[in-house]
């Protein structure tokens, strides 16, 4: 079984049709044809809702009119950078899923 998880995730986009997002380290975004590698982010954003972080700010970047793959890239990025701020502010074992959301306004202030 293959290793690669950025190739892994473009055979699922081509086989499905779908834009994949696989979170973890690394977090990757494909469509098929072009795919995102993220390196923002830690450890320390492994605990429970904080994928669901990540499908709001996803679901929010569509809303204002991104296509998928665009609202996919600087999700992932943004999520990642805000969990980066929440961890310097909270440590990375004490980093859960709401400092992430109250990091969201940081890291989009960052990326501008």
């Amino acid at each position: 079984m293959p290793h690669d998880r950025p190739e892994q995730a473009e055979q699922l986009a081509k086989h499905s049709g779908a834009l994949v997002v696989l979170k973890g380290a690394g977090t990757v975004a494909t469509d098929g044809q072009q795919t995102y590698l993220n390196h923002s982010g830690n450890p320390g954003m492994a605990t429970g809702g904080v994928g669901d972080v990540l499908t709001g700010c996803i679901a929010a970047l569509l809303a204002v009119g991104l296509s998928c793959f665009a609202a996919a890239q600087l999700g992932i990025y943004i999520h990642g950078l805000a969990g980066d701020i929440a961890e310097q502010k909270k440590g990375q074992l004490s980093t859960i899923a709401t400092d992430i959301i109250e990091s969201l306004p940081e890291a989009f202030l960052k990326n501008e």
